[in-house]
């Protein structure tokens, strides 16, 4: 039964990553073409990779003993999760150049988690702790997509500075309307951001004996840099680079929160974060 399932996540994880290459390829060739690239193709080939993700991932994410919150296993969750919340998106907003850089970076996720996933480790999860998780995951997602916003907006603003208005940029939604749907993306994610630091504070305990003191001081560093930007476009109107760097300095908070202390407890030291 066991090899079973193994086969099925193995052949369900393969699928994903053909299906996210075959997608990214046919994105390039329509930036390259100068169309649009929210074409039914684009939704039907992101569902199809988003469907083989989850049904990959699930089996070598849950086990009797817990969740496998290992480094891998956590990164292909991250990413499974941030393009479904791109096609629940992409219903209403113009967030399909996003798939641009998620799509490729989804195929790595998965394929490392399947080289690596001899460094499994399963977690048990109370029901607040769980709560905790899902508000987390949510948090990362949205953050991260709205750094990939960020960068194919510093892109944007880079090439109509310097009138290149030709290529990609033509394709691109308006620079306000770019602008608008980044900061639509930052207020949630900080909203959720926040709520996963509340019930981190009541939900976890030990936060030096289960390494967690590091992720908790990261975490308030984001959220830190992450409100100072949006009381910055609030009261005084930021936006274009300051915006971007903002962003981006946020996002390397949040991830050397999460994954950067996973990376060194686990991959470096051998320890079970």
């Amino acid at each position: 039964m066991l090899n079973g399932i193994l086969m099925y996540a193995l052949a369900m994880n393969l699928a994903a990553v053909a299906v996210y290459i075959a997608a990214s390829g046919y994105l390039i060739n329509l930036l390259r073409g100068r169309q649009p690239l929210d074409g039914p193709w684009v939704h039907a080939l992101a569902l199809t990779a988003v469907a083989f993700h989850w049904s990959g991932l699930y089996p070598l994410l849950f086990g009797a003993d817990g969740v496998n919150f290992s480094f891998f296993a956590t990164a292909s969750l991250v990413c499974a999760a941030i393009n479904s919340l791109l096609l629940l998106s992409g219903l209403r907003k113009p967030v399909h150049t996003l798939y641009l850089l998620l799509m490729p970076l989804s195929a790595a996720s998965i394929l490392m988690l399947l080289i690596f996933h001899n460094h499994a480790h399963f977690t048990p999860l109370g029901d607040g702790l769980a709560v905790h998780v899902v508000l987390s995951l949510l948090a990362y997602s949205l953050l991260t997509i709205a750094t990939a916003q960020a960068l194919i907006l510093a892109f944007q603003t880079h090439q109509l500075k310097n009138h290149q208005t030709g290529g990609a940029v033509r394709i691109l939604p308006p620079l306000q309307t770019m602008e608008a749907l980044l900061f639509d993306v930052l207020w949630l994610g900080f909203a959720l951001l926040t709520a996963a630091l509340a019930s981190g504070f009541v939900f976890v305990e030990d936060l030096l004996g289960q390494h967690l003191a590091h992720k908790t001081v990261f975490s308030i560093l984001a959220w830190l840099i992450y409100a100072s930007l949006l009381a910055g476009r609030h009261f005084l109107g930021w936006r274009g680079h300051t915006a971007v760097r903002f962003t981006l300095g946020g996002f390397a908070a949040l991830m050397l929160a999460y994954f950067g202390s996973k990376f060194v407890l686990e991959l470096v030291l051998g320890i079970n974060s």
